[in-house]
């Protein structure tokens, strides 16, 4: 089963992390995870929450369903 995409639609990319504000990926991990197994694309997911605090002092902003 596929991985939900962690994307909020806030696609605006922090010159010091060079993570994406909306979801904390890189430009490489955005281009690539339609190519990425689940496994890979959980690993990243599972990273979201830390870096999102570590690199921009907030708890991450989820998009309602």
């Amino acid at each position: 089963m596929a991985v939900k995409s962690p994307c909020i639609q806030v696609c605006t990319i922090d010159k010091k992390s060079d993570l994406c504000y909306g979801c904390a990926r890189s430009l490489d991990e955005i281009r690539d995870w339609g190519m990425m197994s689940d496994s890979e694309q959980e690993a990243i997911v599972a990273q979201i929450d830390e870096r999102m605090l570590v690199h921009f002092g907030v708890n991450r902003v989820k998009k309602p369903a």
